[in-house]
C-alpha cells in the first residue's frame, strides 16, 4: 500500500457516493477528514467502512452547506478536497430552491474554503445531469451544458447551476492556488455500504425488486458503477491529465430502464417489472403532478450517449459492466432487506 499521500476533505461523508470514495482514499494511503451535519453519525459512518475508532487515518468535523462556520478551519489543514455533499430528493420538491440553495451555496463555501487554505487540487462531484437535458443532443460531450431554462426538474438544475458557479469562481480568480476537476457521473449503482436505501439509486431498485413498480416509464439513463465513480476521484488527485477538465463517468450508450430490469429479471428478482407504462398517461397525470412532470420531460429527452474517449484516455478507463454492478448492488440490499 502507499502511505503519506496527503490529507483530504472529503464533503457530505455519510453520502452513498462519498462512502465509496472514503474507503477508496483509505486504501490507496491517503487521510481523510470526512464532513457530517451531525458528529453524532461518525460511528456509523465508521461502521459502515469497517473503520475502528483509534484508526486516526480517519477524522470528522461539523459542516453545513448553508453556512460559513468551520469551512476554513476545516480545510485549513487538508492537501485536497473532494466536494460531493449536495442534497438528492427522492420526490420533486415544493420548492426548487430546496436543492438549488445548498447545492450552489455549499460548492462556493468549498472552493473558497480551498482558496484561502491553499489546497493543492479541488475534485468537484458534478451529474451528467449538468450536461445532457435542456437540449436535444444525442451524444452529449464535455463542452455541452444543461440548458436550465428548460423544464428539467430541481436536481437537475442544482447540479448545473452549482458547476458553472464552480468555474465561474475557479476561472475568475486571478491568483487561483490549486486545480480542479468536475466528475460527471451518469445514474450511480452499485454495492451499498451502509444501510441507507432512501437514495436515489437504492430507492429505485429496491422498489424494482420487491414488486412496488407495476411498470415502468419509457426512460433512458446512462449509467455507471459507483466504484468506478470512487476510482476515478481518486485518480483524479494525482493524474494530471485531469487538471481543470470536466470528467464524463458514465456509460457510453443510453440504457432503457426496461433493460434494468430485464438483468434484475436474470439475477433471479423475478417481481421485477415486464412492461412500461403507456406514456400518454404519464403525460396525462403530468399536469398534476410533480414528479410525474418530471419523469414525463426525462421521456422527452429519449435515448443519448455519451463521449466517454477522454476519460479512457486519461485514466485507462474500463468501466464495470453493469450486470456485475447491479449483482453487487442486489446481494447488498439483500442484506438491507433481509
Amino acid at each position: 500500500m502507499t502511505v503519506n499521500q496527503g490529507k483530504v476533505l472529503v464533503t457530505g461523508a455519510s453520502g452513498y457516493i462519498a462512502l465509496h470514495c472514503i474507503l477508496e482514499l483509505l486504501n490507496n494511503g491517503y487521510e481523510v477528514k470526512g464532513s457530517l451535519r451531525d458528529l453524532n453519525r461518525e460511528d456509523e459512518v465508521r461502521k459502515s467502512l469497517g473503520i475502528k475508532p483509534n484508526n486516526n487515518n480517519l477524522e470528522f468535523c461539523k459542516l453545513n452547506l448553508l453556512n460559513d462556520e468551520g469551512w476554513f478551519d476545516a480545510a485549513s489543514d487538508c492537501d485536497y478536497i473532494f466536494h460531493i455533499a449536495s442534497p438528492c430528493f427522492v420526490e420533486e420538491p415544493k420548492n426548487e430552491n430546496e436543492l438549488i440553495t445548498p447545492a450552489l451555496e455549499g460548492t462556493l463555501r468549498a472552493l473558497n474554503a480551498a482558496h484561502k487554505s491553499k489546497v493543492k487540487k479541488v475534485v468537484l462531484t458534478s451529474s451528467m445531469g449538468a450536461i445532457a437535458y435542456g437540449h436535444k443532443k444525442s451524444y452529449c460531450n464535455t463542452n455541452d451544458w444543461t440548458d436550465t431554462s428548460k423544464d428539467i426538474g430541481a436536481y437537475i438544475k442544482s447540479k448545473t447551476i452549482a458547476e458553472k458557479a464552480a468555474w465561474h469562481f475557479f476561472d475568475n480568480q486571478t491568483d487561483v492556488s490549486f486545480s480542479m476537476t468536475t466528475i460527471h457521473p451518469g445514474m450511480v449503482f452499485g454495492p451499498l455500504l451502509n444501510n441507507d436505501i432512501e437514495g436515489i439509486s437504492a430507492n429505485l431498485i429496491t422498489k424494482m425488486i420487491t414488486g412496488k413498480f407495476p411498470a415502468l416509464p419509457d426512460i433512458y439513463f446512462t449509467v455507471v458503477d459507483v466504484r468506478d465513480v470512487a476510482k476515478l476521484h481518486v485518480q483524479s488527485l494525482t493524474n494530471h491529465h485531469s487538471n481543470n477538465k470536466r470528467i464524463i463517468a458514465t456509460s457510453q450508450k443510453g440504457i432503457p430502464f426496461l433493460e434494468i430490469s430485464e438483468i434484475l429479471r436474470e439475477l433471479g428478482f423475478n417481481k421485477s417489472p415486464k412492461s412500461l407504462v403507456p406514456t400518454q398517461l404519464i403525460n396525462s397525470l403530468a399536469m398534476f403532478n410533480r414528479d410525474m412532470k418530471n419523469t414525463s420531460s426525462m421521456i422527452k429527452r429519449g435515448r443519448y450517449g455519451a463521449d466517454i474517449s477522454e476519460t479512457i484516455s486519461i485514466f485507462d478507463w474500463e468501466p464495470t459492466p453493469l450486470k456485475k454492478t447491479l449483482e453487487d448492488m442486489t446481494l447488498s440490499l439483500k442484506t438491507i432487506l433481509n
